[in-house]
């Protein structure tokens, strides 16, 4: 189905990095939106991402490099978009093409703030792509193992599962295995959760909490996941699956895991600002958390872990006090 479409990675951040690692390997020729021409310029002469996953080292005769969102959009059949979430609007604000003809993938584990929407509904709207010509990258899956091509699982999720194995079929490969499912709300609510249950994993050990708590902590978040899941959109999904619970382990636990890592240092009494500033990179479970706090005014799903987190991040409330309080909900 797409096997002579043009793709494009839009956002060059170390997870769209990774994603052309895996593309390239399968021998396809990509485009790739840096928004910095001078990135660019480095890129050409050095051939490898300036900020990025540095080592990963690419062959530039399958790469074209563009700093026009138009262009790289007209040109272009399949556009993965991996802007963090955060500034997924204010960048898309510059794109005048027609892309509702298109097949877009979000690779974001984010949500659109003021408007609340998760990134395949916001496409959706926006730019008017049909549901089933929106698909989205999930799993437990960070960039830095596919860099050094360690074994990953993704779910490919789209409304047409006849699209979600062709774009599978694009990025299997011998340390990628791409499974598919129909579940594109219950598989991205599920992954913005996941990074601000990730924060709250984070604050809990910058708090000295130690491991016993934490098992605890993320079998209780798997729970508020599934009730969140279940109310907004309530089919049947199996939440123990690799892009829910499988999801969720590698963000709470892992080393290379940017929400727990601004978690931690709030933990440790960092300023949200503070924390965001030495980081140099976007933990999307910062934003997501107000998000889902103002989505959930609707539903009234008890999501005690996300409460929590809102209320360090957003009320100022001290983390030991805050975590304190959280214990007492947890079973």
């Amino acid at each position: 189905m797409f096997s002579d479409s043009k793709i494009a990675i839009i956002g060059s951040g170390s997870w769209a990095t990774a994603l052309a690692k895996i593309l390239i390997s399968k021998n396809h020729s990509i485009n790739w939106y840096f928004r910095n021409p001078e990135n660019i310029r480095f890129f050409e002469a050095n051939h490898h991402n300036p900020s990025y996953l540095c080592d990963v080292l690419f062959d530039m005769s399958k790469i074209t490099l563009y700093n026009d969102l138009d262009k790289i959009a007209e040109e272009s059949d399949i556009l993965i978009m991996v802007i963090p979430s955060a500034f997924l609007k204010e960048s898309l604000s510059k794109l005048t093409v027609d892309i509702s003809k298109k097949f877009i993938v979000s690779a974001i584990k984010g949500i659109v703030p003021d408007d609340n929407l998760i990134v395949g509904k916001f496409i959706n709207q926006q730019f008017n792509v049909p549901l089933d010509s929106i698909g989205i990258i999930a799993g437990p899956c960070h960039a830095e193992e596919v860099a050094l091509e360690r074994l990953s699982y993704l779910t490919i999720a789209c409304p047409d599962v006849k699209k979600a194995r062709a774009f599978a079929l694009m990025i299997e490969s011998s340390y990628i295995r791409a499974h598919i499912s129909d579940d594109i709300y219950g598989t991205e609510y599920s992954s913005v959760i996941k990074n601000i249950i990730a924060i709250a994993s984070g604050i809990c050990n910058g708090l000295h909490y130690g491991d016993n708590f934490q098992a605890v902590l993320v079998s209780n978040a798997i729970q508020e996941i599934k009730r969140f899941v279940d109310k907004v959109h309530p089919i049947t999904r199996d939440i123990k699956g690799s892009s829910y619970l499988g999801d969720l382990l590698v963000t709470a636990y892992s080393q290379f895991s940017r929400n727990r890592l601004f978690g931690t240092m709030i933990g440790k009494g960092y300023s949200i600002r503070s924390a965001q500033l030495e980081m140099h990179q976007v933990a999307e479970g910062y934003y997501a958390v107000k998000c889902i706090k103002e989505i959930n005014q609707e539903h009234n799903v008890n999501m005690p872990i996300c409460d929590a987190v809102y209320n360090i991040c957003y009320e100022n409330i001290s983390p030991a006090i805050e975590i304190l309080l959280l214990t007492e909900n947890l079973r």
